[in-house]
């Protein structure tokens, strides 16, 4: 009702721009169900990133949590989007600051609220209207608005939790109970999947954290028993390698999906031991709302497989010659089914070149089947670079670099380290730079202009 109050239209977009807390679920929920699209815009962005997302999704109100006013304000003003329609966005009251005021204020009152029912829609609006915009580079090129529809997200919690209570020495009825820990960012699809959908749909507690720090999210686990985390990589990486692990009580734990970038088996294995738990991996993309694949969550798979297809859903692999590949042979994962995304938001071009004639979702990704079914991934033909579990777009990086005075071209490369990737930028600067501009310069002047996830730290050259 407070957004009919403030005149935003059914499909117009409602952005957020915040770390986790406890109404960000409430957000999204009400946005997308309301018939809005939620986006959510990460909250290491800077002022053109920020501005690039706001005209792009065309929003017509952006909540912000006030730490981060300062940035939206300045982007709103890049973009010129009107100051009256921000609000401040906290788990707390807030005062007014800048002419922003609280996100309360334009919330209902309750006997309003009881009144007021949610539209049903059909099947056909749910298959067909966007709920949530995800921001992802795709296989290639900038970041693009990727529009997952209601039954997208219906779909890939259903298939989820499917394919986690397969295997398992319990129904889901007589399941034990869970305790999850939310630090996953709400602002995108991993934390939006488990850390809203599938808690609400399960009804399991789950304990969120604004931001992620290794110590407070140890002390988490043990202060709260938490039984599940979803997480990515370098996360794993902490658990095995970090002296402060020992120090908490870990016990609780029972399960660690893990997901967002490739995992070692080794890793895998090092941290199952040393946690004496399972770790199980998922594979998906944004554009498959979250996940297609699965390690079904009763078994303790070693192998470093991502698992089985999820059901309703299919999957082929594809050579660089077009060829569909069997078992043993590598190929592109190319998948359709009831959880991929419509489309790229106002880039037909792109989403002509990321389906093909069948409607399969080509993914970018190379991996090899066994005659059971089991998935490994062994490569990746799109241009991403994964940092920490986030997406790096080479050409928003190289767009950045020629913004510089100094630089006559610029090209940006993944650097593969022991457990993740790094961006690395080779430039070629202006005469009259030469000699006069160092790779530090270019580093110091780069991470004042983009988040920092993308910072040059695999080097300049």
């Amino acid at each position: 009702m407070g957004l009919d109050k403030l005149g935003v239209g059914q499909n117009e977009a409602v952005m957020m721009y915040s770390s986790n807390h406890i109404f960000v679920p409430v957000l999204y929920l009400g946005v997308a169900g309301s018939g809005r699209l939620f986006t959510g815009c990460n909250p290491a962005y800077g002022v053109n990133e920020t501005s690039f997302q706001i005209e792009n999704t065309g929003s017509k109100l952006i909540l912000v949590e006030p730490q981060f006013l300062d940035v939206v304000l300045k982007a709103a003003q890049k973009s010129n989007f009107p100051r009256e329609r921000i609000y401040l966005f906290d788990d707390k009251p807030c005062k007014e600051q800048q002419g922003v005021r609280d996100w309360r204020g334009f919330i209902s009152p309750e006997t309003e609220a009881q009144s007021w029912r949610w539209h049903r829609m059909s099947s056909r609006e749910s298959k067909t209207r966007t709920a949530v915009l995800n921001y992802s580079s795709g296989t290639t090129g900038l970041p693009k608005g990727v529009m997952v529809s209601h039954e997208n997200v219906i779909a890939n919690v259903e298939q989820s939790i499917f394919m986690r209570n397969l295997e398992q020495p319990f129904s889901p009825e007589n399941a034990p109970p869970e305790r999850w820990l939310g630090f996953l960012p709400l602002y995108h699809a991993y934390g939006q999947l488990w850390s809203i959908t599938a808690a609400a749909v399960t009804q399991t507690p789950c304990f969120y954290m604004r931001a992620f720090n290794y110590t407070e999210w140890l002390s988490h686990i043990q202060n709260h028993r938490i039984t599940h985390i979803q997480t990515a990589p370098p996360v794993l990486v902490m658990l095995a390698k970090r002296p402060e692990t020992e120090k908490y009580d870990l016990s609780s734990l029972k399960n660690i999906l893990c997901g967002a970038a490739p995992l070692s088996k080794e890793l895998q294995n090092e941290v199952s031991e040393k946690c004496n738990l399972k770790v199980v991996q998922t594979w998906g993309m944004t554009e498959v709302t979250c996940s297609c694949l699965h390690v079904p969550g009763g078994m303790d798979d070693r192998s470093g497989s991502v698992g089985h297809i999820d059901p309703n859903s299919e999957m082929k692999l594809i050579d660089d010659g077009g060829r569909e590949v069997g078992p043993g042979e590598r190929g592109e994962i190319y998948v359709r089914g009831p959880n991929i995304c419509l489309g790229y938001w106002r880039n037909e071009r792109a989403t002509q070149d990321t389906f093909d004639e069948e409607g399969f979702l080509k993914s970018g990704d190379v991996a090899i089947r066994d005659e059971k079914g089991w998935y490994w991934i062994v490569d990746r033909k799109k241009e991403l670079i994964k940092v920490k579990g986030f997406q790096v777009a080479p050409a928003e990086l190289e767009a950045v670099l020629l913004e510089n005075e100094h630089i006559a071209d610029a090209a940006v490369v993944g650097l593969q380290g022991e457990h993740e990737e790094l961006p690395r930028a080779y430039v070629a600067l202006k005469d009259p730079a030469k000699g006069q501009v160092s790779e530090r310069d270019i580093q110091e002047w780069t991470s004042q202009h983009v988040a920092k996830h993308k910072r040059l730290d695999g080097g300049v050259k």
